[in-house]
């Protein structure tokens, strides 16, 4: 019992006598460094990662981005939105023969393959762009010039534990986003809470547009034989769908009104079936009696406003998929989901039409 109190003891007492691993700003610049990287500001930004950072009336933004290092790469992202997708990154490492690496990425996608070297919206300065390792420590230096003098701005992190082969990314181990001050040092957490907002926006509408709202039709269509439970289901399914429909374009909204995104085709064609939608709820309540001559015309409507609206529905979907980059596995799920729907109504259109056949040739033959 005293050895296992012991252990205990002393595995409490290494806890508090092991240095934190957080970044310091009091640890002095390599040599290398020291002339062109003098003189900074500094933060402590993520975990063990700390930012030098100074810029000059030419709008030169002078960066020096310090972490823990064993291999792999180290990376900072500006962002011109707070999303990695589009944005460029500066990124560091050394190569397995020593050589040390700096280089310019566009991130256009969340795959390797969309991580392209080389490429990206940053400007370089003289092509001032440096790695040093020193005790442990990667120090990843860069010039960047801007059109305006740099204050708020969203900015990334992130590091890898592979090796980049040929120039190429293997995928982060970790990362963070935030929106940087550069006049006060500042920063605040913010480009999850736009990533939270455009996967709630996709999903919303996936679900509502694209799966409910075609299965509350699919019952108003081939369900007609359970009198009255078949206009109940479809009521219903179809009210909780536009409501988590609508709820995805508000969602949509916000999200624009924070990033200001150039997707006009999305955009517009999420308003127009918005306003669809709406017109067939208001047509629910102002639906004639079945006795009303006019009940007719309002059913040639009613079914064809709502089959049009579920078709660009389903491209917008595809749209928006496109247009927020969300990935293979948001196209492989919705194209599953579309192709199950498509062989479910080629499936009970094939039944309708055998029934109506047979009846038919029975009418004839009596």
């Amino acid at each position: 019992m005293a050895r296992v109190l012991l252990v205990v003891v002393l595995a409490a007492v290494s806890v508090f006598l092991v240095p934190a691993v957080n970044g310091s700003c009091d640890d002095e610049l390599p040599t290398e460094l020291a002339g062109n990287y003098s003189g900074m500001a500094c933060s402590p930004v993520w975990n063990n990662f700390v930012l030098r950072y100074a810029q000059d009336g030419n709008n030169v933004l002078r960066v020096v981005l310090s972490a823990m290092y064993s291999s792999g790469w180290v990376g900072m992202g500006f962002s011109r939105d707070g999303l990695m997708v589009g944005s460029s990154a500066m990124v560091g490492w050394v190569g397995k023969t020593g050589q040390a690496h700096v280089k310019q990425f566009a991130l256009n996608g969340k795959t390797p393959s969309l991580v392209v070297a080389d490429r990206g919206f940053l400007i370089s300065s003289n092509g001032e762009h440096t790695v040093v390792v020193k005790q442990a420590k990667i120090y990843l230096a860069f010039q960047i010039k801007f059109p305006s003098p740099l204050k708020q701005q969203q900015v990334l992190f992130a590091f890898g534990s592979a090796i980049p082969v040929n120039d190429r990314l293997a995928e982060h181990q970790d990362k963070t986003s935030m929106n940087f001050d550069f006049t006060t040092g500042g920063s605040s957490s913010g480009s999850s809470f736009l990533e939270g907002l455009k996967r709630t926006h996709g999903a919303l509408n996936l679900f509502a547009w694209g799966v409910l709202l075609p299965i509350g039709a699919i019952v108003a269509r081939y369900c007609r034989g359970w009198d009255p439970l078949w206009f109940y289901l479809h009521a219903g399914i179809q009210f909780v769908g536009f409501i988590l429909g609508l709820a995805g374009v508000v969602a949509g909204v916000s999200l624009y009104g924070k990033i200001k995104a150039d997707v006009p085709a999305h955009r517009g064609l999420g308003i127009f079936v918005l306003v669809l939608g709406i017109l067939q709820i208001l047509a629910f309540f102002l639906r004639p009696n079945k006795d009303s001559k006019y009940r007719k015309y309002w059913n040639w409507y009613h079914h064809w406003v709502g089959r049009l609206v579920l078709f660009l529905a389903a491209v917008n979907i595809v749209v928006g998929i496109n247009a927020g980059r969300a990935g293979n596995s948001w196209k492989i799920g919705y194209g599953f989901n579309l192709a199950i729907l498509l062989i479910t109504v080629i499936t009970l259109e094939v039944l309708v039409w055998t029934k109506w056949k047979n009846n038919s040739n029975r009418s004839t033959t009596y």
